[in-house]
Formats: C-alpha cells, structure tokens, sequence
C-alpha cells in the first residue's frame, strides 16, 4: 500500500514510516523540514521504501502542493495517517492562556488533518479499500476531562468529531475512519517517563490500516489496539 503520514521525521510518526516501510508498503512522508527528514530517514534499513513530500499541515497551499505532487508522481495513496501534533500551553491555568497558542494548537491538531483530508480524499478514493487514521488522544475524552491542557485537549476532541463526521460522509466508499489515542508513549511530547513505545504503538495503527484487527466500537474513536475509547 502506498501510505501518506504527516509529521512522519520524528516520534510517533517516525516510528510509522519505519514499521510501515518494514512491512513492504510504500510511504509518503509529509515533513515541513525535508532536509532534516531525509537525514532521520536514511537511518532506517527500509529507507528505499519512503518518498519525503514537503508538507506544513497549517499551510494550505503547502498541502494542496504535496496532493498534486503525490497524485502526479504515484496516482493514488492507500491510507492516510494524519499524525502531525502540537502541546502548546501545558499545565497553564485557564487565567494564563496565551490564547494565540490556543489558536496555533487548533491549526495543527484540527485545521491540519481537515485540510489533508479536504486536499487527499480524491486520491484515497481512486482505491478498492482505504483508511484515515487521525492520531487522537485520551484528553480529548469528556469523561476523562482532568481540568488542564486546554489547547490540546479542546482540539482533539474537536478532532473526534470531526473523524466521526466523515466516517459519516464517506460511508460506503469502502473508506475506514477512526481517531485513535496512541497511548503515554516515549516521545518529546510523550516525555521521557512514559511507558508506551512508539513502536508498539505504530505496529498497532498498521495492523488497523492492514484490517488485522476488529474493531468493535459505536464510535470511530479508539486506542491503538482497536479498542473502543470513552467518549
């Protein structure tokens, strides 16, 4: 399968484009920065397997660039994951927000996956069976609100409805959607003390895009081993 991730040139999306490329499919790795993605992915043993796009998620016409690229050089992707993300104003007391980070979280956590979907359904719609894999999170859960993180938690569960939304619209175009919460894992924005491996966590998300698991779940908003999350 050829497969568009964003944020792919570190943490969880790094991780993706490894196991991804590992397991044979063909990776299409959105990075704002592509000579820094070219240096993290010529460590990886399958870097053949990874074609870098130059992609700024809160720049439409950056994404819309990277779709007509993608569209002249390969015709059609496969799955798309939008995991680029951003924890801006953490621990800060709602009386503190710098409200311009708030609006910056939006942008990339919301604004971002919207204008990738918006810019690379038709491509995804041209294949027999397909996925959208929005990386989520559990703050976005009402039921687990926790009084903090505003900016973050606000725009993934925003990023939930929307998910929910176009499973909605793209029902019965053989196109599965889910919002999936990585887990607490080692990244920089996971933090060093987290339990979680990024690896796992990216085996995970593929065995979704590879249909190896059944989700059982009303909602499209799951962990990464397709287990329903509360909402």
């Amino acid at each position: 399968m050829r497969i568009l991730i964003t944020g792919a040139n570190r943490g969880l999306g790094l991780a993706l484009a490894q196991i991804g490329a590992e397991r044979g499919h063909h990776i299409v790795a959105g990075v704002r920065d592509a000579e820094q993605g070219k240096e993290k992915f010529s460590e990886l043993e399958f870097s053949k397997s990874i074609s870098i796009v130059p992609l700024d998620v809160t720049k439409e016409d950056s994404v819309l660039h990277a779709a007509n690229f993608v569209k002249d050089q390969f015709g059609t992707v496969d799955a798309i994951i939008n995991n680029a993300g951003i924890l801006l104003e953490r621990d800060k007391k709602i009386e503190e927000l710098d409200l311009e980070q708030v609006q910056l979280s939006f942008d990339v956590n919301l604004f971002g996956p919207m204008r990738v979907v918006k810019h690379f359904l038709p491509l995804l719609l041209l294949g027999d069976s397909s996925s959208i894999i929005n990386i989520s999170s559990e703050a976005g859960s009402f039921e687990n609100a926790y009084g903090g993180d505003y900016a973050y938690a606000a725009s993934k569960t925003a990023l939930n409805m929307f998910s929910q939304q176009l499973n909605q619209y793209v029902n019965g175009k053989n196109i599965q959607v889910y919002a999936v919460h990585p887990g607490w894992i080692k990244t920089d924005m996971g933090g060093s003390n987290a339990p979680g491996n990024p690896i796992d966590t990216a085996k995970g998300i593929f065995n979704l895009v590879e249909t190896r698991l059944t989700v059982e779940s009303k909602y499209v908003f799951i962990n990464h081993e397709g287990k329903p999350m509360a909402i």
